[in-house]
């Protein structure tokens, strides 16, 4: 029997109260329910329970809706990664009557995205004479993948952005089907050495070199591919569709000696597959593989980098010695998530060991738990940084792609470091610039949260946000209460942020319309067995993110470790059907796309809330709207 939910939301009233009426006594574990057209508004006397209201998972009964068939997979029979989303939570391919207006809300003001059309992967970034460059991998005939070039971009400040000429193209036998993934490495003399993946005429996976004609342009506009090509085939035991995206090389111990890495499986183990050069034309495959992790199947784009234990800055990728671990990144085809691991790399024997087993790259920490996917890092000079781009892919119907005219954008430029005081995690972080988009002083709010409690707060804008908070649990409640019920929660298994506990959930909701019947939780969750141990949990709940049928619906999440000491803390940016999370100094991020069908062009609201049973939270929150980025082709006279 459903449990059916009634609230008390007054909008003039930012202060309110939700009440739910079970039709049986709430088991404190029901599962993710079918969302209702709607939430009844001031018409029903609060109850003595207050409740933060999920809608059951039954899509609105919308005359418009009509059933498509499933889109086909693109990508797999070339042997990369299915591009074309697909939840199994909402499979149903219903299609959705967007309006012209709905779709425009949707493209987002300071991430990078390109015109028009398909994006996927971010390829070879690097510094060049004063200007940071970003290649990606970009269809120009349409907004579903396929024909895949290299888009070119170029910033001064990783905000700001000029579209330049394609740089590479499909045009010869080795990459006619797909110039793909590729890493550029910076040699002592300034030589730029981009490798990358072509998809021949026999759709075989080809490493390929390509340099720029004129390293005196800043620009780079010119892009010449070696006549050798293919510089690399697959070895023998590697199939043909599994050999590809090739990192950044790094020094080796000998004089002129570079390696590299190139993702690949053997069977279900996911390997890393190491190549020793001295002149990028020429490689020798070495004997052992830098890792190897069973049961994690194809490994793509993989990344290789170090950082330092001891100091604040980034290192490049040819760094090695005292006080330094690496991070061994790879993106697994199986699950499409981009997993990561810290460890110790000895250079000599060139291997790579995980600091703590259980928790090996593709088994233990993943960079991002939301839509997020084929990262990829670079050592910025100029300020002394790693940075780190990624792909963040739709997760509507391809029909509705099709329709808005583009599908994918590039997440905000993070900074990478080590988190000293964990020894396990990496620190993500939007870069510095981001603040520039700022508009003038923040909103400064402190709010208590009574459990059950929600507070409304008013900014000009809730779609161009930059959100700090930070919550304060009641420390009676949290040291004094033990919670075997929650012990093993799950955020993607939680059922959202209805499913109540004594300490939580508690956090903000951003991109909701005025009467709730549409919005997004982020918040944290924790968890207290008898031992008297308590486990924080970050989630980011999109089963109410839109009324429409076949969007992506899902809870994302992980645990977090919050230290002795430290507050409840989360960064949030808001860009239309965006949503980057970080927790706790960026320890766990989510990212999330929305597709909101009422909380759009200017009715989109921002709340704190806290749901939970047994603890009153504080929650200290900074809010800055965000101003548009500038980005736009490069004036054409200036070529």
């Amino acid at each position: 029997m459903a449990t059916q939910y009634h609230s008390s939301y007054d909008p003039e009233n930012s202060a309110s109260h939700y009440t739910f009426l079970p039709d049986q006594p709430d088991s404190g574990h029901r599962k993710s329910l079918k969302i209702i057209s709607g939430i009844f508004l001031s018409s029903f006397l609060l109850l003595s329970v207050a409740f933060f209201p999920i809608l059951n998972n039954q899509s609105p009964d919308l005359q418009s809706n009509s059933r498509s068939p499933a889109p086909p997979s693109r990508g797999v029979s070339q042997g990369v990664s299915d591009k074309t989303f697909r939840d199994v939570v909402n499979a149903s391919h219903v299609s959705y009557a967007w309006s012209n207006a709905m779709l425009s809300w949707q493209r987002t003001a300071y991430h990078f995205q390109p015109q028009k059309n398909w994006m996927n992967d971010p390829n070879g970034p690097l510094y060049h004479k004063g200007w940071y460059h970003l290649f990606y991998q970009y269809n120009p005939d349409s907004a579903i993948w396929g024909n895949i070039t290299w888009g070119h971009a170029v910033s001064k400040d990783l905000i700001h952005w000029l579209y330049l000429p394609f740089a590479m193209v499909p045009d010869q036998w080795y990459d006619i089907n797909g110039v793909w993934t590729g890493s550029a490495t910076i040699l002592p003399d300034g030589q730029i050495m981009m490798l990358y993946t072509g998809d021949t005429d026999d759709y075989v996976q080809v490493q390929n070199l390509a340099y720029p004609t004129n390293l005196s342009d800043p620009l780079l506009l010119d892009w010449v591919k070696y006549k050798g090509n293919p510089v690399l085939v697959p070895p023998p035991g590697i199939g043909v569709k599994d050999f590809r995206d090739p990192t950044t090389a790094w020094t080796g111990p000998q004089n002129g000696q570079w390696l590299l890495t190139i993702g690949s499986k053997i069977g279900k183990t996911g390997i890393a597959l190491v190549y020793e050069t001295s002149n990028f034309t020429s490689f020798k495959l070495l004997d052992e593989v830098l890792h190897a992790v069973p049961g994690t199947g194809m490994w793509e784009c993989v990344d290789f980098y170090p950082v330092s234990t001891e100091k604040t800055n980034g290192l490049d990728t040819s760094y090695n010695g005292p006080g330094v671990k690496h991070v061994l990144k790879a993106s697994l085809d199986d699950n499409k998530q981009d997993h990561y691991a810290i460890g110790t790399y000895d250079l000599t024997k060139n291997k790579w060991t995980p600091d703590k087993p259980e928790l090996d790259c593709g088994i233990g920490l993943k960079l991002d738990y939301g839509k997020y996917y084929a990262s990829k890092t670079f050592y910025d000079p100029k300020k002394q940084r790693r940075v780190l781009w990624g792909w963040i892919g739709e997760t509507d119907s391809e029909s509705a792609d099709l329709q808005k005219g583009w599908a994918s954008v590039q997440s905000i430029p993070r900074t990478v470091l080590y988190d000293k005081k964990t020894g396990t995690h990496l620190l993500q972080w939007p870069v510095e610039e981001i603040e520039s988009l700022r508009a003038g002083d923040p909103i400064v709010k402190q709010v208590n949260l009574q459990p059950g409690s929600i507070e409304l707060l008013h900014v000009d804008s809730a779609a161009e946000l930059d959100i700090e908070a930070s919550f304060e649990v009641d420390k009676v409640a949290l040291q004094g209460i033990i919670e075997a019920d929650h012990v093993g929660f799950s955020c993607s298994t939680s059922g959202g942020a209805a499913s109540r506990g004594i300490l939580g959930p508690f956090g903000v909701v951003v991109i909701a319309d005025q009467t709730l019947s549409e919005l997004t939780p982020v918040y944290f969750f924790i968890s207290k067995g008898a031992d008297g141990r308590a486990e924080t949990h970050f989630c980011a709940d999109q089963t109410r993110s839109s009324e429409a049928p076949g969007v992506a619906k899902r809870v994302y999440g992980s645990s977090v470790p919050v230290l002795d000491g430290e507050k409840h803390s989360m960064r949030l940016l808001v860009d239309h059907s965006i949503v980057e999370s970080f927790a706790q100094g960026g320890r766990t991020v989510i990212t999330s796309r929305i597709y909101p069908t009422k909380a759009v062009n200017g009715a989109a609201r921002l709340f704190v809330f806290n749901n939970a049973t047994g603890a009153s939270v504080t929650a200290s929150v900074k809010i800055w709207s965000l101003e548009s980025a500038n980005i736009r082709s490069f004036p054409l006279q200036d070529l």
